[in-house]
């Protein structure tokens, strides 16, 4: 039985879903995912010796109320199919998971990617009001005070 080149499904997958990605080496696909609440989600997919893992940037450091952003994290990381939320060495918040090579197939990429998009998207404006709920205070009466349109805003109104 021939071994299938697990960098040839993932392309294959890649290309098939129409997914926005770009080859940075012959192990590393960085991937564009489109969303909702969080309009992009950047994600690195890395072919190493023994397993695929996946890297996906959420949000920068938390302006404030650090320890309830990664609380929060946390108690969502126990209901995640294959990732869980962590932090780079600065605070910045990631998605990451690993899926091992002898797993990869169409199925489990649209697994593992599905769960990356759905909880980027649905975390993304909880973890900004408990991380930049003042900044967004300031960004509106900003707005306000020269007429600028709060349409993106409107989701965190009730901060206001």
């Amino acid at each position: 039985m021939a071994k299938v080149d697990p960098r040839a499904i993932i392309e294959e997958f890649l290309d098939s879903h129409d997914l926005d990605y770009e080859r940075r080496d012959e192990e590393t696909f960085l991937v564009t995912l489109p969303g909702e609440k969080k309009l992009q989600t950047h994600c690195a997919l890395v072919v190493g010796d023994y397993s695929l893992s996946v890297n996906a940037f959420v949000m920068r450091k938390p302006d404030e109320n650090a320890g309830k952003v990664f609380e929060w994290c946390l108690k969502r990381n126990a209901v995640m199919y294959g990732i869980a939320f962590t932090l780079n060495g600065v605070g910045d918040v990631y998605l990451v998971g690993r899926l091992s090579l002898q797993a990869i197939n169409e199925n489990e990429l649209d697994r593992l990617l599905g769960s990356v998009l759905q909880h980027a998207d649905s975390s993304f404006n909880p973890l900004l009001e408990l991380g930049f709920a003042s900044a967004i205070r300031r960004e509106w009466a900003w707005r306000v005070s020269r007429g600028e349109s709060l349409a993106n805003l409107q989701e965190f109104k009730h901060l206001i």
